[in-house]
């Protein structure tokens, strides 16, 4: 199957919002960047055609991506500075930003096909409020897809406060609460991972590979750019093979630590050498001077 893009029109450079780094901004180029388009991207084929509200879109770039391919597109942002930026950065006729927080938007009741909320939830502790809202704007068939970082491994274990997060959940807290809202709940997982993928070429199981940027995602149901082929072959019936990843963190951690040692080899080996010594001995009147 050829790719399939979400073009997305040219915007103007606007001011800037400020960053606190409370807020991805398309200035932004980090781990957190290529999370949040992922998620983006994985919302866009459920919300084609859809009537979609967009909770605490910030500066407005996911918004604008799933204005894309959605029927119309809400953003609500607590930060009057942000749904004006949002504005003027994104024009679209099916497209609007408005000032609301995330337990009291002002939207009309049964109003919506799908919720999006990302990375919102943990910024406030109005949890029971924000679902019983999201159940009140939202169709009698409509669908939630909402995000929010596992307090477990975001937080405890690598031992990180994040300033802006009021109250993470762990991962049977989030299901506990939109279980209390919802009759089906489908859990998803997700994390930044360094490693193989070995996909075959046709019946890859509902695989989708994601790429782009702020202004554009393309998505194929093969995997794009190979560097390897892989073949198996026989005169016998081949057996069915899955999709396989393998995850490389581990070889890539090892190999950090390894560039580490031998960054402090080098530097012990030049701090012994004799040329070294000689050019510290040569610079003494002139380090004196100056105080160094």
């Amino acid at each position: 199957m050829q790719p399939k893009a979400v073009h997305l029109p040219e915007v103007e450079d606007v001011n800037a919002l400020e960053p606190t780094g409370e807020r991805l901004l398309t200035d932004d180029f980090n781990d957190n960047t290529i999370e949040h388009l992922h998620r983006y991207a994985f919302a866009l084929q459920l919300c084609k055609g859809k009537d979609v509200l967009d909770i605490a879109s910030g500066e407005g770039y996911g918004s604008n991506l799933i204005a894309g391919v959605a029927k119309s597109v809400l953003g609500v942002d607590i930060s009057k500075a942000a749904v004006c930026q949002a504005r003027m950065k994104y024009e679209r006729r099916n497209l609007k930003f408005i000032e609301g927080s995330a337990s009291d938007f002002p939207v009309e009741s049964s109003a919506i096909d799908v919720v999006v909320s990302f990375e919102t939830i943990e910024h406030h502790s109005h949890h029971a409020e924000m679902m019983a809202e999201i159940k009140r704007v939202l169709r009698a068939q409509g669908m939630l897809i909402i995000s929010s970082p596992d307090k477990l491994n975001y937080s405890e274990i690598p031992h990180i406060r994040d300033p802006f997060h009021v109250k993470e959940l762990y991962r049977e807290e989030l299901r506990a609460l939109v279980k209390e809202y919802f009759d089906h709940v489908l859990m998803l997982s997700q994390r930044l991972v360094y490693g193989s993928l070995i996909a075959p070429e046709q019946d890859s199981r509902g695989f989708t590979e994601f790429w782009g940027d702020y202004h554009e995602v393309c998505a194929s149901e093969s995997l794009q750019r190979p560097v390897y082929n892989v073949c198996l072959a026989s005169d016998s019936d081949l057996p069915p093979v899955a999709l396989s990843f393998y995850d490389g963190s581990m070889v890539l951690e090892d190999l950090r630590k390894s560039l580490a040692e031998q960054r402090d080899d080098n530097l012990k080996y030049l701090l012994a050498s004799p040329s070294y010594r000689l050019g510290r001995a040569l610079t003494w009147p002139l380090r004196k001077l100056v105080g160094r």
